[in-house]
């Protein structure tokens, strides 16, 4: 926790970090500390403590390993030696470089130890793409193993395949394992813990001061974890009292995610599991596909519980398939409005994490690489705004400005074909493979799928239809808040990037990456490559005058309620034009 020294001299806010794998990075972002994460971060410049909050980040993954940096949560184990049939886990290996030995985790996380019993039972399959359908790999080309200089030996947390893992290619691990960490406990370490702090910490902390008002926020997986917490109905604690006010899920889209089934591990993100069940908007709707009617919020509205809520999220959740579910119907036909307590903003030309000048093409986890260097894009301001109106719609009633995003009505909703058809026409433009693109399906989790006991791997069916921002001519979005790297381009900004061929599959996408190309200089240089662009001379008259026209769009974007009067004059427009326009 960090806390004003005299807690009466701050906001009595709270503001409750879920750290995402084990990171805070709270502070860091809104702060805009630039640092790592760390066990203590330092100040930046005090945005969250000139506003008064207190800040506190609760562990409640179990699969971290928990340090001086990175925070967890120790489960209960489930006690499975009565049952016959406990069921199996399943663990997504998506190699970037050929390795013969991979961790039974996502990532670097405390894996399930495998039995390596029956082995018959346990199955290895290989797809060459996403959504492809999946192949049995001999059973006899892999072992509970793993390589070391001394050769290979036998390993309950690791998988050894004879050749090594093909880079690009996707996998599926189906396995019985040693133990069942009761992952839920997670869901209610963020209930109990916040609860507390917001009505009873004054017994046993005497400085901590009163708090009149509790704001979520969480980041990529723990912005889906906010999303399951709501759909779960978990927003009220065992007194019956309402645990967050507000609620900030970043760059979480329109999924939840794996943490409240058997054998849940929380860092998997991408395999089709409980996370892509339906439902994916706020309010209840029929789905045509599976025949449900469900809504996000459906049981937080039923028990008047539901906090104001600010969904942020880039391009990039767009791109991956489940952004727009969120404000779309099921077959994609017609918009749909968020509940009355909600808010949806998409930040324009964006990728998952925020860009940064100078530009970089840093590897991802894994070794991801993408083929262009990466967006640069700083939607930091966006974000710091959000909070603000998060938190004065809650403390004062001050509706923040109305959702932003592509609709179907403004024919600005559109299909990843239109876009990508218009990027081909770039010079030396390379676009993901149409039929390769990332989507969700309706799947079916098997006979116990409802009790939290999946059958893998998960039987996908029907395909929900994924709409994305229209661009203009030169690649950029039109819908959603658009920043003056979108307005008064340099530059064609996408929350997609190809992935480098160095780490395979080159005609498919790179997770959460996106890219900015720039414009040529001159009319001559753009010339001698075609391309369709007009170069930065053609457009503005010059430097001054660009700068005029950022400022002007800053204005614009303040007195809407989308960027903050301290941050109108800011690093993310002046360093482009400082970069481009010399």
């Amino acid at each position: 926790m960090v806390k004003p020294v005299d807690p009466d001299k701050g906001s009595h806010r709270l503001v409750i970090e879920l750290p995402n794998r084990g990171r805070r990075r709270v502070i860091d972002t809104f702060n805009r500390t630039d640092a790592d994460a760390a066990a203590s971060p330092p100040p930046g410049d005090g945005f969250l403590f000139e506003r008064g909050f207190t800040v506190a980040s609760i562990g409640w993954q179990w699969d971290v390993f928990g340090d001086d940096v990175l925070m967890g949560l120790n489960p209960p184990l489930a006690d499975l030696t009565g049952e016959a049939y406990p069921g199996k886990n399943v663990v997504e290996i998506r190699p970037n470089q050929r390795e013969s030995t991979w961790l039974l985790a996502d990532r670097i996380h405390r894996p399930l130890r495998a039995i390596g019993g029956n082995e018959s039972e346990d199955a290895l399959y290989i797809k060459d793409f996403e959504d492809d359908e999946e192949s049995l790999i001999p059973r006899s080309n892999w072992k509970f193993a793993r390589e070391t200089s001394t050769g290979i030996e036998s390993s309950d947390e690791h998988i050894y395949l004879e050749g090594g893992f093909e880079p690009g290619k996707y996998y599926q691990l189906v396995y019985s394992t040693k133990e069942a960490p009761v992952a839920g406990t997670g869901l209610l370490a963020l209930r109990d813990a916040t609860s507390f702090l917001k009505y009873d910490s004054t017994e046993l902390i005497p400085d901590f001061g009163t708090l009149d008002h509790a704001i979520g926020y969480g980041v990529s997986q723990t912005g889906r974890m906010l999303r399951h917490f709501m759909y779960l109905g978990l927003n009220v604690d065992e007194q019956d009292r309402k645990v967050f006010d507000g609620l900030l899920p970043h760059v979480a889209g329109g999924r939840r995610g794996s943490f409240n089934h058997r054998y849940a591990q929380p860092s998997n993100q991408s395999y089709p599991s409980y996370g892509h069940l339906y439902p994916f908007a706020d309010v209840e709707l029929e789905d045509p596909l599976t025949l449900r009617s469900d809504g996000l919020l459906k049981r937080l509205n039923a028990m008047n519980a539901v906090p104001k809520i600010i969904y942020t999220n880039s391009s990039s959740e767009y791109w991956r398939g489940d952004c727009s579910l969120m404000h779309t119907d099921p077959l994609g036909k017609q918009d749909v409005d968020l509940d009355v307590n909600a808010r949806m903003y998409h930040f324009a030309g964006t990728q998952h994490g925020a860009g940064t000048i100078p530009q970089t093409r840093d590897q991802g986890p894994e070794g991801a690489l993408g083929f262009y260097d990466y967006n640069v894009v700083d939607y930091s301001p966006l974000l710091r705004a959000a909070l603000v109106n998060l938190e004065q719609w809650i403390t004062e009633g001050a509706e923040p400005p109305q959702s932003t995003h592509a609709r179907i009505d403004q024919e600005t909703a559109v299909t990843r074909d239109s876009v990508l058809d218009r990027f081909d026409q770039l010079p030396e433009q390379i676009t993901p493979g149409r039929s390769k693109l990332w989507v969700i399906r309706t799947i079916d989790l098997g006979a116990r799928g409802d009790q939290g006991i999946a059958e893998y791997p998960t039987v996908e069916g029907e395909t929900y239809p994924c709409l994305v921002s229209a661009v203009d001519s030169d690649g950029n979005e039109v819908a959603g808040i658009r920043l003056p790297d979108i307005t008064q381009p340099v530059a064609s900004h996408a929350g997609w990037n190809p992935r480098d061929p160095k780490t395979g599959a080159p005609d498919q996408q790179v997770p959460m990456i996106g890219f900015s190309r720039w414009f040529a200089a001159t009319q001559s240089e753009r010339q001698a490559t075609n391309d369709v662009r007009y170069s930065i001379e053609e457009r503005y008259e010059s430097r001054a005058k660009y700068i005029e026209l950022v400022k002007l769009d800053t204005d614009n974007l303040v007195e809407n309620g989308f960027v903050l009067e301290q941050n109108a004059v800011d690093r993310y427009d002046v360093a482009v034009a400082r970069k481009s326009l010399n």
